[in-house]
């Protein structure tokens, strides 16, 4: 099935860069192996966007999550259980790493104590990032967000976080991406913020032309546990709202029923939250879905354990980001630092052979 992108999946990604002409520091670039990177991984949930990076040759070397079951789904997949959080560790205490990876949650900046206002970013959990950034320093750092971040609190919370980022040096790129244009059937638009040291050829990954289908996701009805069906008052329900839509139903779908009881039929399922839209969805209008299937549609493997109850692996994998965004994010991440290591490498090369011909 071919998959129309709209125009909010196409916008150009935004570079913001130090000012003054700095071109960056490419030392740290070069200084670094970006075929065996190291990561951290904060706010890491459930392992989501360590996934992603490790399929380009990164290694966590740091984890932090406050969640205690999420704790343990992480160190069931991981073998190691993740630090608690984060506002209580030291940034010296982190260990050294090459890039910074954080899913943050959205927060307005409070202006009490302190005469910068909305540049003051204490109080939130970007200022833990930003902390780390300053006293780390890592080579390049990749953070996630909801698709609102940017217009979040008129825009402001969005600018301040530009701009601390890039008072410490580093040029981001920053861009909207959908799930459902990377391989996984789930409408899910996040921000994403890509930030480096040096003024790299970055670009975010081009959409994939095709979506993938439901069938691949869904659980058989008979294999699932039947606390998970709905009644058949609800499922009446449902079918006689869609008809009256005048539309008819197929499989497989994912039907949505929105606040106002409009029902939603699609071959793709709206974005995974952690609560809100649970009861709203409805796998072929029958049944909710398994804790299986909302991790396929995140885009986690089949051999991803599930450890935990199912009201909490819902909220995790609805908290957690698409993998396969990850994976090509990351590799768009790697390309461009491997070349730019390459070009900083011969330039290097060169300072040191005119300096040997003028001796």
């Amino acid at each position: 099935m071919h998959h129309q992108t709209n125009k909010e999946n196409i916008l150009k990604a935004e570079l913001h860069q130090p000012a003054n002409d700095y071109v960056g520091d490419f030392a740290a670039i070069r200084t670094r192996d970006w075929n065996n990177f190291k990561f951290i991984d904060l706010f890491a949930g459930i392992g989501g966007i360590r996934l992603g990076f490790e399929s380009v040759g990164g290694k966590s070397v740091f984890a932090s999550e406050w969640d205690a079951l999420a704790q343990e789904t992480y160190e069931a997949n991981f073998g190691e259980r993740p630090f608690g959080d984060i506002t209580q560790i030291a940034p010296e205490d982190v260990t050294d790493h090459d890039v910074l990876l954080g899913g943050f949650p959205c927060q307005p900046f409070s202006v009490i104590g302190n005469r910068k206002g909305f540049a003051d970013t204490r109080g939130t959990l970007f200022f833990c990032i930003e902390k780390i950034l300053q006293v780390k320093a890592p080579a390049a750092f990749l953070l996630e967000n909801v698709k609102q971040f940017k217009t979040h609190d008129g825009g402001r919370t969005y600018q301040t976080v530009i701009d601390r980022l890039t008072e410490l040096g580093y040029f981001t790129h920053t861009m909207i991406l959908n799930a459902l244009d990377f391989g996984v059937p789930q409408k899910r638009e996040r921000t994403f913020i890509a930030g480096f040291k040096a003024n790299l050829e970055f670009q975010f990954p081009k959409p994939m032309k095709n979506i993938a289908s439901l069938e691949n996701i869904f659980e058989r009805d008979e294999d699932v546990d039947p606390s998970l069906i709905a009644s058949q008052m609800i499922q009446k329900k449902r079918l006689e709202r869609l008809q009256r839509q005048q539309r008819e139903p197929f499989y497989p779908s994912m039907w949505h029923e929105n606040k106002g009881g409009h029902i939603g039929i699609h071959p793709y399922s709206c974005a995974l939250r952690a609560n809100a839209s649970y009861n709203y969805l409805l796998v072929n209008g029958r049944r909710r879905p398994t804790g299986r299937e909302m991790l396929r549609l995140q885009g986690f493997p089949d051999d991803f354990k599930i450890v935990v109850p199912h009201s909490a692996i819902r909220a995790q994998a609805g908290n957690s980001v698409a993998v396969p965004v990850i994976k090509a994010i990351a590799a768009q991440m790697k390309k461009a630092l491997l070349a730019a290591k390459q070009v900083a490498t011969d330039q290097v090369n060169l300072f040191d052979e005119l300096t040997i011909e003028t001796k």
